[in-house]
């Protein structure tokens, strides 16, 4: 088994990531070290599909990996965040693609919702000088990401007032599966009102699920 992976390098940082498996994308301050990394998640990643009725077979080791891109970083790779656009991100999504990307993204909010509710009532471990966001901290942050990222597909996202953080969970959750569907089918700008780039399907999907992930996992080892 072959393993389609890119890699994203920085002056500080290498980001490598599965190209077809969104969410499995680790950061790290080299090659080597990235696709170690990739590696070690794998079994990790695998469990986050499974409820979802996806099966993933983990890699014992590097072998498996191809690397079918390779692309410069930025600022925001040395920051720890996956920038760059691959050409596979530009490619037409088809209707089977898209029953298996959509079920991938949500595969992932699932996994962070299961976590948030599984530190509800416990404190979250600090960093050596007592940094790091609390659960509902965390859970915010992630809400203005995503619907950061919702605004760079193209997608208008309706403001809901007076909801609690579960509520407004379960309302970005679906914002995110019903704009991927209006990108997969054009139904969604094709440049920004001042002529931004507006993102592919394929690189939301693939931004949306690390940053979803890499706090779900964020959790978990934080908590005590």
């Amino acid at each position: 088994m072959n393993i389609q992976v890119y890699l994203e390098t920085g002056k500080k940082r290498t980001i490598a990531g599965a190209v077809d498996w969104p969410g499995w994308c680790r950061i790290r301050s080299d090659e080597f070290s990235a696709l170690q990394a990739l590696v070690d998640y794998g079994p990790r990643y695998a469990q986050v599909l499974h409820p979802a009725g996806i099966e993933l077979q983990a890699p014992a080791d590097r072998s498996v990996f191809v690397v079918t891109e390779r692309l410069a970083g930025n600022a925001s790779t040395d920051f720890g965040v996956p920038a760059a656009m691959l050409e596979a991100d530009q490619k037409a999504v088809d209707p089977a693609e898209y029953g298996r990307m959509r079920a991938l993204l949500l595969a992932c909010w699932q996994a962070f919702e299961r976590d948030v509710q599984g530190a509800a009532g416990k404190t979250l471990r600090k960093g050596p000088r007592g940094g790091g966001r609390d659960t509902g901290q965390i859970v915010e942050h992630v809400l203005a990401a995503e619907q950061a990222y919702l605004g760079r597909l193209g997608w208008k996202l309706k403001s809901e007032g007076g909801q609690n953080l579960d509520e407004a969970l379960q309302n970005i959750q679906q914002a995110a599966l019903n704009a991927l569907e209006a990108s997969v089918e054009g139904k969604l700008p094709k440049q920004g009102p001042r002529g931004g780039v507006i993102w592919p399907a394929r690189y939301y999907v693939r931004r949306a699920a690390w940053h979803i992930l890499d706090h779900a996992w964020e959790i978990e080892d934080r908590m005590e």
